[in-house]
């Protein structure tokens, strides 16, 4: 028994070690993406503990060194921690736009495909009215009605986010809606919450995961160019996309004040699109073809 009990664990190890091996753009980003949240998570320890908030106008506009890995800001304010703390802002607000949309979209979508008739037309007309517009033009003016903030940034982001997913999980729910199983649990008693939660999400969720996954780097992007352009986050909030608008003045004078945040953002958005590009690949069942 203990002989067969090794044989079955071995594979098992192996197997993981396996995946890790074979698909190495996942594991390389994935590692990235994780030290881009271990830098969130502990950003007082990697600035060193320097406050991004606190300047001394004395050290205005320092070029990198003299104390200053990246230099200081106007405010005399230190680059460095305002990056390091900067990368709590744009990645909780980023996931907070896919979770928000997602589950909007999800549920909506579950729901139209379901029921269809008055509640699918209703759902779709509102996702295609929301659809009709470019997403960042609309989502400029939803932040600018309720003023400017990263929380507003979010929910502006959110409300033209959510219909893609809506209609990814309308579609989904479609193939399986007439599905025998389904008819099944119809005629045997089920509940309309216990088959849509049973049978109709689980088949939609991974499909739509993977969606929200590759999303992550162009949400962040946009939410930046939300704070660039006045609509998001506002002084002194450490974000990049602010970071980046209060260092225009001084492009030629003192080029670090968007290098550093421009680097930050390059760099972030780059390591979770390949790593949803490459769980993609890793889930999409034509990939083995």
């Amino acid at each position: 028994m203990a002989e067969d009990k090794k044989k079955m664990t071995g594979p098992r190890l192996g197997d993981k070690k396996n995946f890790f091996v074979k698909n190495k753009m996942f594991t390389i980003f994935g590692i990235l993406a994780l030290v881009i949240v271990f830098i969130a998570v502990f950003a007082p320890i990697v600035s060193g503990g320097i406050d991004p908030n606190e300047g001394n106008i004395n050290d205005a506009i320092l070029p990198p060194g003299n104390g200053h890995l990246f230099g200081t800001d106007k405010m005399g304010r230190d680059i460095y921690a305002r990056v390091i703390y900067g990368s709590r802002v744009s990645l909780v607000a980023a996931f907070s736009v896919v979770l928000l949309s997602f589950v909007i979209g999800i549920v909506l979508g579950i729901l139209a495909g379901y029921f269809r008739g008055a509640v699918d037309t209703i759902i779709m007309r509102i996702a295609d009215m929301m659809l009709a517009f470019p997403g960042l033009v609309l989502a400029m003016a939803v932040a600018g009605i309720m003023g400017a903030s990263i929380r507003n940034a979010i929910f502006a982001i959110a409300l033209v986010t959510w219909p893609k997913y809506a209609r990814l999980a309308r579609s989904l729910v479609l193939k399986i809606r007439d599905r025998d199983y389904v008819a099944a649990a119809v005629v045997t008693g089920s509940k309309t919450p216990y088959i849509l939660i049973r049978y109709m999400l689980p088949n939609v969720l991974p499909t739509v995961v993977i969606t929200a996954a590759t999303d992550i780097g162009g949400l962040m992007l946009e939410l930046a160019g939300l704070s660039f352009l006045g609509f998001g986050a506002v002084p002194p909030t450490p974000e990049w996309g602010l970071m980046l608008s209060e260092g225009r003045a001084y492009m030629q004078s003192a080029p670090w004040l968007m290098v550093f945040p421009g680097l930050a953002i390059f760099i972030t958005v780059v390591v979770f699109n390949m790593l949803g590009d490459s769980l993609r690949d890793i889930l999409d069942p034509r990939s083995d073809e």
